[in-house]
């Protein structure tokens, strides 16, 4: 899910610059400090899970986590991402710096989209858990391959096909994730529920 240096168009790498520093500003803004152990822990298991990963031409694919990261953190996601995706392109040359803002535009947008489409079904039974946890998995990878379709799409129309590919290689990602997060969700919910923002009535 890591767009490579020199893929993108100018226009494309500036808008997601400038949407990657608007949403880092509200999430460091947002971050409840009390709770920057659980950013931090979150972004450490982001990083260490993109590590493995697969090539899909100018991408790649792997498990990302988003919609976990999403679900416990909201807007605080954003800058965890940042950091997370910075350290790899310094240390491993995955994506690159020009394609920061973009890469961490499709990574971040939909763990805050999934945070507030999935937060307020947890916390009411065991199975509606396991389901929103499976959703907010499956959804953040889609909406991740939709938005780096985009992009590519954005930066040239020769790369539709190029987008299709790497929209339908990740659906086995899709599953995956949405299998992962919601066993992580409903095990945080049983032994350390508090780690959840589950919102009140």
């Amino acid at each position: 899910m890591h767009i490579s240096e020199g893929v993108l168009s100018g226009p494309v790498l500036a808008s997601g610059a400038v949407l990657a520093m608007a949403g880092t500003a509200i999430g460091l803004k947002k971050i409840d400090y009390d709770r920057i152990v659980h950013v931090a822990i979150l972004a450490s298991a982001f990083f260490v899970a993109s590590l493995i990963h697969v090539n899909i031409g100018p991408a790649s694919a792997h498990l990302i986590l988003n919609g976990i990261m999403g679900l416990l953190l909201g807007f605080a996601a954003v800058p965890a991402i940042l950091t997370a995706l910075l350290l790899q392109s310094v240390f491993f040359q995955y994506g690159g710096l020009t394609t920061l803002g973009v890469n961490v535009v499709v990574m971040a947008a939909p763990a805050v989209l999934v945070h507030y489409l999935f937060l307020p079904l947890l916390g009411k039974s065991s199975p509606l858990n396991f389901t929103a946890g499976f959703l907010a998995g499956l959804f953040s990878i889609l909406f991740s391959s939709l938005l780096l379709g985009l992009a590519l799409w954005f930066t040239d129309e020769n790369f539709f096909e190029t987008s299709l590919v790497i929209i339908t290689a990740h659906i086995p990602v899709m599953i995956i994730e949405g299998i992962v997060t919601g066993f992580c969700v409903t095990f945080l919910l049983k032994v350390y529920p508090e780690i959840i923002p589950v919102r009140k009535k």
